[in-house]
């Protein structure tokens, strides 16, 4: 991360961290746009995981949405707009990673408390969080084939592999479905489903006080110990993959229609 990136990143009120009782707590904080991810708002994630890293005094950590419409609904398609060369989308995609990777690296245990629409960025998000729990309106995928027409990188198709299976990886992206709740539950992408919104929260809290009373050492070997089994299994890169999708005019197509509200043309060129 660069300087100019961490600060602004650190100074983003779209993204919120308090630190109490040995428990760290993140707010995505943008409920008008269903906390849609700004790029400054996964900068300020990574700077958080850099935060609890250095302060042994966290024993946990709690992240979630703020209202009750959604976790977070992927990123905000308007940081899409300056796009133009191959390098961009490579940098995006490559900033995901950095940030996926600073999480799956933390070394304490991240439980994430999701209500509403958990899709694409805030997914993935989602899906390198220890814990998992879910309100009863959860609802989880990628819906980039009827919307964006771009794609995820193999380092991120690899993660939800690992969670699910690449058959019900294609199945959710081929689709483009959300999968709802009691599904989630069942292929494991969460671990519990709650009534409420305040149900799940209190879950999480309860959890988060739970494991920050455990061998904090043991909790950080088990994370990096199966994080080297993952990264040992790693795919290859697949750059062309990216540049495929996000040069292509079905992009742009995809991006124009999103914002003005109607139906994309893909033609897959």
């Amino acid at each position: 991360m660069t300087d100019s990136a961490r600060a602004a990143g650190a100074d983003t009120q779209e993204l919120l961290y308090e630190v109490r009782d040995g428990i760290a707590r993140v707010t995505f904080n943008r409920p008008e746009a269903r906390n849609a991810f700004t790029f400054a708002m996964y900068e300020k994630l990574a700077w958080v995981c850099e935060q609890v890293d250095a302060d042994r005094s966290i024993r946990a950590m709690i992240v979630t949405g703020a209202g009750d419409k959604a976790f977070a609904a992927g990123t905000d398609i308007s940081q899409f707009r300056a796009f133009s060369t191959p390098e961009d989308a490579l940098a995006y995609e490559a900033r995901i990673d950095r940030v996926l990777g600073a999480l799956e690296r933390c070394r304490v245990p991240v439980i994430a408390a999701i209500v509403g629409a958990c899709t694409g960025g805030g997914a993935g998000i989602a899906s390198r969080c220890d814990i998992r729990i879910g309100a009863a309106n959860a609802r989880f995928g990628f819906p980039i084939a009827r919307t964006l027409g771009n794609c995820l990188s193999i380092a991120n198709l690899s993660r939800l592999a690992q969670l699910i299976g690449p058959a019900r990886v294609k199945d959710i992206v081929f689709t483009a479905r959300l999968v709802e709740a009691q599904e989630a539950l069942q292929i494991g992408l969460i671990s519990e489903v709650h009534d409420t919104p305040e149900a799940v929260r209190q879950r999480a809290e309860e959890l988060a006080t739970l494991m920050a009373g455990h061998a904090p050492l043991t909790m950080q070997a088990t994370k990096e110990g199966l994080r080297r089994i993952a990264e040992h299994n790693a795919p290859a890169e697949g750059k062309d993959l990216i540049l495929m999708c996000y040069m292509s005019q079905d992009f742009r197509e995809g991006m124009d229609a999103f914002l003005n509200k109607r139906p994309p043309r893909f033609r897959g060129e």
